[in-house]
């Protein structure tokens, strides 16, 4: 049997839109700026992507454009709270505070290796979706509030200090804090439960 190659049966991939295509532009490059920060060349931005230079030009108009686009996309929410969402709700309340630190640390993390390596020294501006996750930690605490000495949302808010505080690097020297460490201490603070040290 002789196959012959028949070029209008082919499926051709459809020209991404341009919102679509900056989005995954963002997502190609991203690793790039974790790896190499402002040092990273537009040659190399666009071999990340697959696209030719002038298509980042196009799509963002100019490196600096592009960088600050990718800093606003490491800021979006949604990958935290979709992460925080594949928690499993039943878990024990200290097991699933240590689930929460470790993402939320890992945003943190992430989020302050990047600005340093662009050498962004002040404070990002908070979009108004940056709350968002917040909720969702309430949603998985608020099976737990009669466990809880405070409400799901300050309770929240303790985590989110806490890991801010512990991704952190000079707040770990000496002495790096462990996600379990963390959980611990939020669930059972620092005090014996009849208040003599051990």
């Amino acid at each position: 049997m002789t196959l012959t190659a028949d070029h209008n049966s082919r499926e051709r991939a459809r020209p991404l839109a341009p919102g679509d295509r900056r989005e995954a532009i963002l997502d190609a490059v991203l690793p790039l700026l974790r790896q190499h920060g402002r040092d990273v060349s537009t040659r190399q931005l666009a071999e990340a992507a697959g696209v030719a230079e002038g298509t980042l030009f196009r799509a963002f108009g100019d490196k600096e454009s592009l960088l600050e686009a990718a800093v606003a996309k490491l800021l979006d929410p949604s990958p935290l709270i979709a992460d925080l969402r594949a928690i499993d709700a039943s878990l024990p309340l200290e097991r699933k505070l240590a689930e929460i630190l470790a993402h939320v640390r890992a945003r943190f993390s992430g989020i302050f290796r990047v600005m340093a390596l662009l050498g962004i020294n002040h404070r990002p501006p908070a979009g108004p979706d940056q709350g968002r996750w917040i909720e969702t930690v309430c949603e998985l605490l608020a099976p737990h509030e009669h466990e809880l000495s405070a409400p799901p949302r300050t309770v929240a808010y303790w985590l989110r200090m806490s890991a801010f505080a512990s991704t952190l690097p000079s707040f770990n020297d000496p002495y790096e804090f462990t996600t379990d460490e963390l959980a611990h201490l939020i669930t059972s603070g620092v005090a014996c439960s009849d208040g003599r040290a051990s």
